[in-house]
Order: C-alpha cells, then structure tokens, then sequence
C-alpha cells in the first residue's frame, strides 16, 4: 500500500466493494523457501467476513494448509502511466497512478464435501453478470466428467482481518492539474483500463464512479 496519506482515505467499504467486483487477485503466502503466490477468483460474502475460493490440488500452497495460515489477496483496479506533460503546470515529474486493495485474513482449507457449494455459488456470482445470457451450470456436465474436475481442485477460505486500499488518483496535484491529466489520460489509450482510471481521476472522492456491482452473494 501506498505509504501517502492523500491515497489512503478512502472508506474500507470502497475497497470491498471494489475487491467483490473483481472478484480476482493474487493469494500470497509465507513458507519456509519464501513467499507463494497464486493467481485466483474469489466470492467475497454480503458482510465482508470470509472470502471463498478453489485451488488445484497440486498447487504447493495447499502443502502450506495443514494448519490456517496468515495469507494476503491483492486485487488490483485501474493503472496506467502518467506523463508529467499532461499536468500542464512546472517541475512535475513521471508516476503511475493505480487502484489496489489489499485483503488479509487466515486462510484455510475446507472439508472437500464443501467444494460443490463453493462452485456453484462462484459460477452463479460470476454468471449473473453476463445477462441476458442464461446461466452456465454444473449439471450441464457430464457426472463422470465433472467428478474428475471436481477431484482436481480444493475449496479454501480466507476470514478477513483487515482491508487496506490505495486510490492514487492524482488526489496531490491541484484540480486543473490532475482534471488536465485525466484528459490527456483518456485520449492516450494508453492500455487496458486507461478509460476506468481517467474516470475515476475525475471525481476522485466520488464513489460512485468505481461502478460496482452487487453480486448475489
């Protein structure tokens, strides 16, 4: 996380609403041989309690789980480059703004009978959004073929401890100067998520803008 107070404010209710609309982070942990990370979707519940996922069986941070273990989820939001050009003011130099949450908690590993729950709460979360098209479901599949994906993979959840976020939105600079940037920002097309982040410099403080959704979980 950022360690400037000015992209710190936001409410910890921001961040989780941003986090569940994502839906997808990076899960890190500590072991003996250094850190372990896995790249992976998750449900966030309706309070903000837990947070639900899968991993394969063979993902070595599975070994880590015999016991819960201190983990840490970062989901990041919009980032792109800023040109000190695009301030239009003097003595401004290069940075990069970005939105990133970073949830904490205890991870562990739930009992395998609970994976097909966490399955289809995760698909009907994530199906829900692709409106009008009608939802993709497991009994769709073939049983012999889904009981081999199913034994392939492992449900775990993570009981949050602590939110923090970072909303480096140009929050620093004077109004005319960061309103200049997210201009130049949008006509740039500088990457994927450059029409979010010049959006989001706009109103700053607006959470309105971060456009989230609530999913029914």
């Amino acid at each position: 996380m950022h360690p400037n107070p000015a992209f710190r404010g936001e409410a910890a209710s921001r961040s989780l609403a941003l986090a569940r609309q994502r839906g997808f982070g990076t899960l890190i942990l500590n072991c003996d041989d250094g850190p372990l990370a896995a790249h992976v979707p998750f449900l966030l519940d309706t309070k903000a309690e837990t947070l639900d996922l899968h991993l394969l069986r063979s993902n070595p941070i599975l070994r880590q789980l015999k016991t819960p273990q201190k983990a840490l989820i970062a989901v990041a939001g919009a980032d792109a480059y800023i040109s000190p050009d695009w301030y239009d003011a003097p003595d401004q130099v290069p940075t990069w703004n970005y939105v990133a949450v970073h949830l904490r908690g205890t991870l562990e590993r739930m009992p395998d009978e609970a994976l097909t729950d966490v399955l289809n709460r995760q698909t009907a979360a994530y199906e829900a959004r692709l409106t009008p098209k009608l939802p993709w479901t497991m009994d769709k599949m073939t049983p012999k073929v889904l009981a081999k994906m199913k034994r392939m993979i492992v449900p775990c959840r993570m009981s949050l401890s602590s939110v923090d976020g970072t909303w480096k939105l140009g929050q620093n600079k004077p109004d005319a100067a960061r309103l200049n940037a997210s201009h130049a920002l949008l006509d740039s097309n500088f990457g994927q998520g450059t029409a979010d982040l010049s959006r989001l410099m706009l109103t700053p403080d607006d959470p309105a803008t971060t456009e989230l959704t609530d999913d029914p979980v």
